[in-house]
């Protein structure tokens, strides 16, 4: 019972930076949704890419209404070609927590991709990595094109846990961190892939941590991905607009700018091509190892994933990318 109480006050609140959990929602849709950047006709290839915070937390606690919008999301995935998730956990079997429940099964089963991420079983607070953690990253990786290994990181530190008083987002509840796999678009067109939940929270240590974890981010990208073809998606937690609502979040667009320049990737939804307002779910990309990549069509998926009233289904809405692809060698 004291596992199951954990629990319960950890799912509160550990949807970290997803939405009406913390404050974090998506930017409003103030501008067109879809931005066209490049012909797809310059391409040899297309991936269709989505990046979306599901809310997957149970029923009673999720800032969305998982226990039935999950199963209205999981087939509109099929859309996609390659789809990054975030707030998503598989409920364990058996479950100790009944009838506290969480969803990804239900997405496992609607989805059609042929490659998808093993999904890690929830920690319930016996990982020798973070031992406050309850529940795992909540990270999943869907694919129409063979993925490699998956490899998941947790941030090298957190901040927050069920008391919320000091302003954390309950961070330290859950393993989150990021995600990474090779995805074979085609033969010699191997782009590496990262899926990420960034820190959350209201605190100047949330400001200082989400620094850190863009750091180690970048190290990592560089280390592992050295010269290859890079694409980072994810709920990113970053507040990159001129003006954002919470004073904690002015360092923001500096973290952003310098993880892009650590590691030579580009905004997805550069200023200079794309109308749309910041948001926190975002997509960025590099070329690299004899494969370019570009931006065909940039959109914020507003009608797409709502239910019969025109409701979203997440608190969050979901952003798609067409990336186009090119052997350079």
């Amino acid at each position: 019972m004291a596992v199951v109480a954990a629990f319960v006050a950890a799912t509160i609140l550990v949807g970290c930076g997803g939405g009406g959990s913390d404050g974090d929602s998506a930017s409003p849709t103030s501008k067109p949704t879809d931005t066209t950047a490049t012909a797809s006709a310059d391409w040899e290839g297309t991936v269709h890419a989505l990046t979306y915070n599901v809310a997957g937390l149970p029923e009673a606690l999720s800032g969305s209404n998982p226990e039935v919008n999950t199963q209205q999301i999981a087939p509109k995935l099929n859309s996609f070609d390659l789809v990054l998730l975030q707030e998503t956990w598989k409920t364990p079997d058996p479950n100790p927590l009944a009838p506290t429940r969480v969803y990804y099964e239900i997405i496992d089963g609607l989805t059609n991709h042929k490659y998808k991420s093993p999904m890690p079983e929830q920690p319930l607070g016996k990982s020798p990595k973070r031992s406050s953690a309850l529940l795992a990253d909540g990270l999943a990786i869907l694919s129409n094109h063979p993925i490699g290994e998956v490899t998941r990181t947790g941030w090298t530190n957190c901040f927050g846990g069920a008391d919320t008083s000091d302003h954390g987002a309950a961070d330290c509840l859950a393993m989150k961190g990021f995600a990474m796999t090779t995805v074979t678009l085609a033969d010699g067109v191997e782009v590496d892939v990262y899926d990420l939940h960034g820190e959350a929270g209201s605190s100047p240590k949330d400001q200082e941590l989400q620094a850190e974890d863009y750091e180690q981010l970048a190290a990592f990208i560089n280390s592992h991905s050295k010269g290859h073809a890079v694409i980072v998606g994810g709920d990113t937690n970053l507040h990159i607009e001129d003006n954002p609502e919470k004073p904690h979040d002015t360092a923001d667009a500096g973290i952003w700018a310098k993880f892009l320049a650590d590691t030579g990737l580009t905004d997805a939804c550069d200023p200079k091509t794309c109308d749309q307002t910041p948001r926190i779910d975002k997509f960025a990309y590099r070329s690299g190892n004899g494969v370019e990549l570009g931006v065909v069509r940039y959109s914020v998926e507003t009608k797409r994933f709502t239910d019969k009233n025109g409701e979203q289904l997440s608190d969050h809405e979901a952003v798609a990318v067409d990336f186009g692809w090119r052997h350079t060698s």
